[in-house]
């Protein structure tokens, strides 16, 4: 800087980087740089132009890479400088946009020593990821695969991916040796992609035709170096070109002291750094390792890498990454032609050979190395059926220990684990409790009737849920006979007197409306009133007729049949259950604020208590804590003699209660909470997804169903056919209703006849004595008698 420079090309490293970045800013030198560093950044430094690519793109096309391969966890292994902890950095952002993370970083000084190196991979090796990320400089790389060769970390089931700086050694150091290619077999590496053109093989055969070029290869970094030399001479040329000159200033701020040994004074200004770095900006052309173009970041435009993967001695590539398609198998530059798409089903990868010379994709994690998972169980002191301590190994059984079990057996590989029962025996355990413990790397899972909450699953990870378990309401039925009046049950006295009156109160408004016009409502006031009452229960009873009457412009109708049907299914029940459980669709719950209600708080108490009180709100002091020997008794007691009037607990607690009690109770309405028993697993367990998986396929194979009706199915107390036989509307519940309709059909019956037979009689004597005069008549007259007396079936038709 003190002989003037108008530009300034490099360097590599970006820790050194940083600092001429800051000298380059103040004096208005362009910088072009091959530093990687993604902290690097024009909007810190104007003048900084990064001529290669950085590893801001490079950690996600490891983050598409990882996720192609659905792992969810990685350790970083990197050298603790600006160049690994930024990269790093950056790499944990990409994971976690695909909802993966870094597991553990492992860092280590640049002046570590083989044993420093050694300690740190036998610490990752104890950890549960299988899935290494090396983000470190060459001089540190190979002993890193050095000593994981000697600890077998390059065998079936490890994952290894390096960054740029592998194949940069590689490709400068071909041929490679065959003791460092052994010790990357299986490794996956990423080098920058430099497209294939004329201009690079031109140069290729120019540069091996060169006598001092021996046996030195190039890699990605010299073709970039390359590039930047010629992006200088370039701008250069067309700053002269335009007029510019390379004319300097002094800095005032910079003053030179008699006691140091910085020639501050010598470093100028370059005046035309600005218009300089304007045309650096605005090149395009293409170079040795592709488009010259600078975009609004000013990095390099279309980034992208390949994957390369070290088998044999040599090294294959299996795809490229571009920030434009992801993932594909065809050249970046040859998808720029196409729309771009980044679909999961267009992320395509060559076949990989992983380490220990297998096709098979690792699964990229293991059961913490062999050991023994701790789990825990909830040591029940009730309801032992789900899970409880017992005598023979493992130590527990249960309904939930079979289906872990199950599951486990179904894994493509081991899971050593052990049961600890977690309580004091003597009564049920939290499981909030138990809940944290995992959370907390107590405990490494916890197996048992665990309730599947919102709160819950913000700490912890279940699996899919292997029971279904919600809230339901357990009450004492009454046996009551359908009786002959049931039909007048669904009105009361008082709604069946409002209903007489408003008989009596229509067929006066029609009456005042009609009379005047309608000759029906004219005639003897008996006739009227009769009239009246029967259009008026027509019309509340049936509504209009179908052609409908107008009365005066005004149209009456009311339908209370459909209320009434409905009130009487509510009524019509075989079985009684107490005042105010009565449940009507969906508002089975409703009338819980008003009555005692007793939750069993041993059984995930605080879940159940919650839900009442805050969601129902329910008074904490009528909710009564019991535990399940008292249910029955309680129940029996009744809330007037110190018990309950109902029970909420989950439904598999109470299935196995009402078997015990040969089903003297039942369940009032359905389900009011719609949850269900999980394992638990700490946070992002990959075992958790596997299990899962697994509680799928017992259900699919109904094993989980064989398991449920081993444990839990004793009696089963009926609540859908038996109930709906229950319910069916027998003869009785109407006979009150058909003696009425009867007695009334039969007395009009007899009154109908009784009438049309004295009308007969009258009927009769008149014509007697018309046909005795018309007899005489003939008598007198000689002419023959025409009379007879006439006959009741001719008088009634």
């Amino acid at each position: 800087m003190e002989k003037d420079v108008a530009v300034v090309i490099g360097p590599q490293s970006s820790g050194i980087a940083h600092v001429i970045s800051q000298v380059a800013n103040e004096f208005h030198v362009p910088l072009l740089s091959l530093a990687t560093d993604p902290t690097l950044s024009a909007l810190q430094y104007p003048y900084f132009l990064r001529t290669t690519q950085s590893d801001y793109f490079q950690m996600y096309a490891i983050a598409a890479f990882v996720e192609h391969y659905r792992w969810k966890e990685v350790i970083a292994i990197f050298v603790d400088d600006d160049y690994g902890r930024n990269g790093i950095s950056v790499l944990g952002d990409a994971l976690a946009q695909n909802l993966a993370k870094i597991s553990y970083k492992a860092a280590f000084s640049p002046s570590a020593s083989t044993d420093n190196i050694a300690d740190l991979l036998v610490k990752v090796n104890l950890m549960e990821s299988r899935v290494f990320v090396v983000h470190v400089n060459p001089d540190s790389g190979r002993r890193i695969f050095s000593v994981a060769k000697s600890l077998g970390m390059m065998t079936n089931g490890y994952v290894w991916i390096a960054t740029d700086w592998l194949p940069s050694v590689l490709d400068a150091s071909e041929p490679v040796d065959a003791d460092t290619m052994n010790l990357l077999q299986g490794v996956i590496a990423l080098r920058h992609h430099t497209p294939d053109s004329v201009f690079k093989k031109h140069f290729m055969s120019r540069w091996k035709n060169l006598k001092y070029a021996g046996n030195w290869s190039i890699n990605s970094y010299s073709f970039y170096a390359y590039d930047s030399v010629w992006l200088a001479a370039y701008a250069l040329d067309s700053f002269f070109n335009l007029g510019g000159n390379t004319s300097f200033s002094n800095d005032p701020r910079l003053s030179s002291s008699n006691d140091s040994s910085l020639n501050l004074t010598s470093l100028r200004i370059f005046e035309g750094g600005e218009q300089l770095l304007k045309i650096l900006l605005a090149v395009n052309y293409m170079g040795l390792a592709g488009q010259i173009q600078f975009d609004s970041e000013r990095n390099l435009v279309h980034p992208s890498f390949d994957f390369i993967n070290v088998v044999g001695t040599v090294s294959h590539r299996v795809g490229y990454w571009s920030n434009y398609s992801g993932l594909s198998v065809v050249a970046p530059e040859t998808l720029y032609q196409k729309p771009g798409n980044r679909s999961s089903g267009n992320q395509q990868l060559y076949s990989v050979i992983w380490p220990g010379q297998t096709t098979k994709t690792p699964r990229g994690w293991v059961p913490t190395n062999g050991k023994p998972l701790q789990i825990g169980v909830p040591y029940r002191v009730s309801f032992k059926e789900v899970v409880s301590k017992d005598k023979d190994p493992p130590g527990v059984s249960g309904f939930c220990i079979d289906v872990f079990e199950a599951a486990l057996n179904l894994l493509p590989y081991p899971v050593p684990h052990n049961y600890v029962l977690y309580g004091d025996g003597l009564r049920n355990p939290e499981f909030s409790d138990i809940v944290n413990d995992v959370a907390q790397n107590k405990y490494d899972a916890v197996v048992g009737d665990i309730t599947i909450t919102t709160n819950r699953t913000r700490i912890v990870d279940f699996t899919q849920p292997f029971m279904e378990s919600g809230l339901v309401i357990v009450a004492p039925v009454k046996e009551s006979k359908s009786s002959a009046w049931a039909f007048l049950e669904p009105f009361t006295v008082q709604m069946w007197c409002v209903t007489g009156a408003s008989f009596l109160f229509v067929g006066a408004v029609v009456w005042i409306l009609e009379h005047r016009k309608n000759t029906e409502f004219r005639g003897p006031p008996w006739q009227q009133l009769m009239t009246i009452l029967w259009k008026s229960g027509k019309v509340l009873a049936w509504g209009l007729p179908d052609h409908g009457h107008c009365y005066d412009g005004m149209l009456i109708e009311v339908d209370a049949s459909d209320s009434a049907g409905s009130a009487f299914q509510r009524c019509s029940s075989h079985k009684r259950l107490p005042p105010g459980l009565l449940s009507t669709g969906e508002n089975t719950v409703s009338p819980l604020g008003r009555m005692v209600v007793v939750i069993w708080l041993f059984v995930d108490g605080s879940f159940a208590r919650k839900y009442l009180v805050d969601e129902l709100n329910i008074l904490e002091s009528r909710i009564v804590n019991l535990g399940p020997h008292a249910y029955a008794s309680a129940l029996q007691r009744g809330p007037k003699n110190g018990g309950v009037a109902a029970i909420v607990d989950e439904l598999p607690y109470i299935e196995l209660f009402l078997s015990s009690v040969n089903c003297r109770y039942k369940i009032v309405g359905q389900e009011f909470t719609k949850s269900g028993w999980g394992f638990v697993f700490q946070r992002d367990s990959p075992l958790a997804v596997d299990m899962s998986t697994a509680i799928l396929q017992l259900s699919e194979n109904g094993n989980l169903q064989r398991v449920h009706d081993k444990w839990l199915k004793k009696s089963a107390c009926s609540t859908t056919a038996d109930q709906v036989e229950e319910n069916r509307l027998s003869l009785i519940s109407f006979s009150g209703l058909f003696l009425i309709c009867g007695t009334a059909s039969i007395l009009a019956l007899v009154v109908f006849f009784c009438i049309i037979l004295y009308q007969y009689s009258r009927y009769s004597s008149q014509e007697a004595g018309e046909g005795n005069i018309e007899v005489g008549e003939a008598v007198s007259s000689g002419r023959p008698i025409p009379y007879r007396r006439p006959s009741f079936k001719d008088f009634f038709c």
